[in-house]
């Protein structure tokens, strides 16, 4: 593989690695990424809040379907933005069954971002999708292919296959997803289907150009196995468990420290000695973002590094400018800590939260939040006694997770990760008892961020990360 750069920046959260950070990394020549997740709301919202500099208008401009913009427009712009007291008009929680419409605005979505963050630069622009966040991500990934989308990552479960869906739209065929389903038989097969040329109306389908899929693990064994039989399969992501977001579980006996974190121990340890055997490209992630962590994954044979922290506080990041403040300010005090929570979030998986006053990460907060799933981007896809599909969240309210046949144990401590996430970047809904609290999440290592805030600083840019991390000027990786 060719031009294999040394920093890919993370995906983070929601909109926190939106085009903007994107765009401001991958001019620098190194892989600028948007977040995946969640964008169809994103995009809506965006429009709802009236699309203040048009940058979105100007990217749905380019959508090569122009009843699907009429539609969005007229069904979500919002000129000048809504009331402060308004409600957003809501997008239908996504499911296997999604219809034509629905799946549209996806494929919007990830058009708009990916194109936005390709705009006026020759670099590398990716996606990040989480795995367990099935039914959107087969349209979502056509828009973002649409617009040209360099790289492909995906990561929080067994990306398998992503290479099979890439087959498929590249050649704008209808495509079909096999889903997670709790309680599914063996005589059962449950998928998602995706047909681009039912959702768009196209008088020539473009040709388009295949993306390098990057695979997010944890281990060398399923590196190894995603490489000899997951398809074409053109790099990975070693992430460790002191990076942001969801993290593999331990592996072997789940044993929570005093604090109640998940301990991790020399089992969780990837052996770079197989990943350097498997022959392809691979970057470190996990505290990883400083020069030292640079040199030391290109020492270990990796081609560099993953950095989400340090660009997620940049100036150029999706994060709330007042949150980001507080996470500084936190900083500067050297009172920064960040908990990897087994509970929060629905899908099981530990997720790292930042311990930040009046956010989700606070149990008075959490306590006083009414719980409902309205989102619903991170539900349990179960089976019915009757082989019909349904949908559920531990993060619900109980008494209708439970009557799903959830397990109430289940639900202790779940957060609603989905609109948590939607409301760190400005982009949560206005209830009648307050707005959604945010929730934070940030890896453990923030060495990084105090040294760029030293001497008293109070911001830095994604250009300052990148000298930072490589040595060199602002001016050195300008414009590639």
């Amino acid at each position: 593989m060719t031009g294999v750069p040394s920093i890919i920046q993370g995906g983070m959260g929601v909109a926190i690695s939106g085009w903007r950070l994107a765009r401001a990394v991958a001019s620098r020549g190194h892989v600028g990424v948007v977040s995946g997740t969640a964008l169809d709301t994103v995009l809506v919202r965006r429009l709802q809040l009236g699309d203040a500099g048009g940058e979105i208008r100007r990217a749905l401009g380019q959508f090569p379907d122009g009843n699907v913009v009429a539609e969005l427009l007229g069904r979500y712009y919002v000129p000048g933005g809504m009331a402060t007291s308004a409600q957003p008009a809501p997008l239908p929680m996504y499911t296997a069954k999604a219809t034509d419409r629905r799946q549209s605005v996806a494929v919007a979505a990830g058009f708009v971002e990916v194109f936005l963050a390709k705009e006026g630069h020759a670099g590398s622009v990716g996606i990040n999708f989480l795995e367990k966040v099935q039914p959107p991500t087969p349209a979502t990934l056509y828009g973002a292919l649409l617009a040209g989308v360099d790289y492909v990552l995906v990561g929080a479960g067994i990306p398998r296959d992503v290479p099979g869906l890439l087959d498929g739209l590249l050649r704008h065929d209808r495509v079909c997803l096999p889903l997670h389903v709790t309680g599914a038989t063996p005589a059962d097969e449950y998928v998602l289907t995706f047909d681009p040329r039912r959702v768009l109306s196209l008088r020539s389908w473009p040709p388009l150009r295949r993306p390098r899929f990057l695979a997010i693990v944890a281990s060398a064994t399923l590196a190894a196995s995603l490489a000899r039989h997951g398809g074409r399969v053109d790099g990975f992501v070693v992430e460790g468990p002191t990076a942001g977001g969801h993290n593999a579980p331990p592996r072997g006996p789940l044993t929570l420290s005093g604090d109640g974190e998940p301990v991790y121990g020399p089992r969780d340890a990837v052996d770079l000695g197989r990943m350097r055997e498997i022959g392809l490209p691979f970057w470190l992630a996990g505290s990883c973002g400083t020069p030292e962590g640079l040199r030391h994954a290109q020492a270990e044979g990796a081609a560099g590094v993953q950095v989400g922290t340090l660009f997620a506080l940049c100036e150029e990041s999706g994060l709330d400018p007042s949150l980001r403040a507080r996470v500084f300010d936190a900083v500067r005090r050297g009172e920064v800590l960040v908990f990897t929570d087994p509970l929060a979030s629905p899908t099981g998986f530990p997720f790292k939260v930042l311990r930040l006053e009046g956010t989700l990460s606070e149990a008075e907060v959490y306590a006083s939040r009414a719980r409902r799933c309205d989102l619903g981007y991170l539900r349990e896809i179960y089976r019915r006694p009757d082989g019909r599909l349904g949908y559920r969240c531990p993060g619900e309210p109980i008494s209708g997770y439970v009557r799903k046949g959830g397990r109430i144990e289940a639900t202790r401590g779940r957060k609603c990760i989905c609109n948590g996430l939607l409301a760190t970047p400005g982009l949560g809904l206005r209830r009648a008892d307050g707005p959604e609290p945010a929730i934070v999440t940030s890896g453990n290592d923030l060495r990084g961020v105090a040294r760029l805030l030293a001497a008293g600083k109070a911001d830095y840019t994604a250009a300052d990360v990148i000298a930072y991390l490589t040595g060199q000027s602002h001016q050195d990786g300008a414009n590639v």
